[in-house]
């Protein structure tokens, strides 16, 4: 490539990109059994860094549950790559789409084609899984793939980089890791396409900056996903659900409940089952190895802040634990959230942490009219058995995905699409989605010797006004 677009004084990172690039262009459709190669890798590489993934992890955190870093990072990635392996041959295919009648005996078809040069950019509540969850599908379409880790997990970010070094020459795959300026150049280099999975906030930012180079982003974002719980619904269950949702990784899942709506006349049942529930699954919370601490003081802080400003506006926080005496650590007991209104900060925010605000209703309809008042989030979960109300609420919310009678599992399911809508984001990865996401489905169309279009080429007469007519017959 030339000085001009190759400068002396580019950075690694650039260099990194331009080496993909290259790379890239040498081989743009990689075979199968490539493919295959390269998922085989990222399997043997998980499963030799399980261990240390548990142990830096929980390092970055202060403390971090392992059971949580088995469960949603390392075991949802080895189901992926499985999931994958297993699906790839048919993705991969071409697909014979239906040929207009007057084209025929042409034939048209559909061809996947990798894109080029991925970029994905995780976060640091779930990091391995976020980043390479994304990287699975786009080495499957046969893409390269750079990740930029959150500057707030050092120590997995530091594992992460060395291990992907060592199981993927870089022109496969690399690692680019660095404060948020280095993220933000990262964002601006021209990927092919460029995945982000964070804030709403820092969202907005880096599709301003993708924009830029016209580069497609598939954007996983957060908000204030709601429970809605029916009439009908098992309390103790809907409670033990709502508190694995909120309390799993200490609430600091993008798809953990949010708010929860429920009928006024089951309240302070509902409050009771919640503390029941949390007793039974979080006993003796400031010394449980099952529970996660905030990452860092300035999350641990904030969330402080929000229990201040809503007992400040009027709330009622009713603890569903004590914290105990867990000295400086950044435990958080949970808590519901009762009496809330939308002037408090903590129903503008996405929580991000364990706090649970509680919202009566008095009709399902006032319910649904709360949800779709506000931006739409990326999960919503209905608990409750009778059909005509799930069928209710389902066609007539709009929300990035649902999972029925329990909490967030809808994104465990390979086969399902997982991504936002309007403020929780736009794009979609899993499974074959992610295939597609990453992906050209390139429309090709095969003309035949036999076709009959000439007869509709200059110069026009009375062969054009016969062909003319059949055409409107017939299409």
């Amino acid at each position: 490539m030339n000085a001009i677009l190759r400068p002396q004084d580019e950075s690694p990172m650039q260099r990194a990109f331009h080496a993909q690039r290259e790379a890239f262009a040498l081989d743009m459709n990689p075979s199968y059994d490539l493919r295959l190669d390269r998922l085989n890798r990222l399997f043997e590489m998980t499963e030799a860094i399980a261990p240390a993934l548990v142990q830096a992890i929980s390092a970055d955190f202060g403390h971090r549950s392992p059971h949580v870093t088995r469960l949603a990072d390392i075991m949802m990635v080895l189901a992926a790559v499985k999931h994958t392996r297993r699906k790839l041959k048919r993705w991969m295919r071409r697909r014979r789409v239906t040929t207009a009648l007057a084209f025929q005996p042409g034939r048209c078809e559909m061809r996947p084609q990798p894109l080029g040069v991925v970029g994905v950019v995780a976060p640091w509540n779930y990091p391995y899984q976020l980043s390479i969850g994304p990287a699975i599908a786009a080495l499957a379409a046969g893409n390269r793939v750079m990740v930029k880790p959150s500057e707030l997990t050092p120590r997995f970010s530091q594992l992460l980089q060395e291990s992907v070094a060592r199981f993927f020459v870089p022109e496969e795959m690399t690692v680019i890791t660095g404060d948020a300026e280095l993220g933000k150049d990262f964002v601006s280099l021209p990927f092919d396409h460029l995945i982000f999975t964070g804030s709403t906030a820092v969202g907005r930012e880096v599709a301003k900056a993708a924009a830029a180079n016209l580069t497609p982003v598939t954007l996983e974002l957060g908000g204030k996903s709601p429970a809605i719980l029916g009439e009908d619904c098992d309390l103790d269950r809907a409670a033990d659900s709502l508190t694995i949702g909120k309390m799993l990784n200490a609430g600091q899942t993008c798809i953990a409940p949010d708010y929860a709506l429920v009928p006024r006349a089951r309240m302070a049942a509902f409050v009771d089952a919640m503390k029941r529930s949390v007793r039974r699954r979080y006993p003796d919370l400031a010394r449980n190895p099952d529970y996660t601490s905030i990452v860092n003081d300035r999350h641990h802080a904030r969330l402080q802040h929000l229990l201040e400003d809503a007992k400040v506006r009027g709330a009622t926080v009713t603890p569903l634990a004590e914290k105990g005496d867990a000295g400086g650590s950044r435990v958080l007991a949970p808590a519901l959230v009762l009496d809330v209104h939308e002037g408090m900060a903590v129903m503008q925010q996405e929580i991000f942490g364990p706090l649970l605000p509680v919202l009566p209703y008095d009709t399902l309809d006032e319910a649904i009219a709360y949800v779709n008042r506000h931006e739409r989030p990326l999960a919503l979960y209905w608990f409750g058995h009778d059909k005509a109300a799930r069928e209710r609420v389902l066609g007539h919310t709009i929300s990035g995905g649902v999972t029925v009678n329990d909490c967030m599992w809808h994104f465990g399911q390979e086969d399902l699409p997982f991504g936002g809508v309007g403020a929780s984001g736009m794009g979609a990865y899993n499974g074959e989605a992610g295939f597609r996401t990453f992906s050209k489905d390139k429309p090709v169309f095969h003309q035949s010797v036999l076709s009959g279009v000439p007869l509709l080429y200059p110069p026009y007469g009375r062969m054009f006004e016969f062909m003319a007519k059949v055409l409107r017959r017939i299409t």
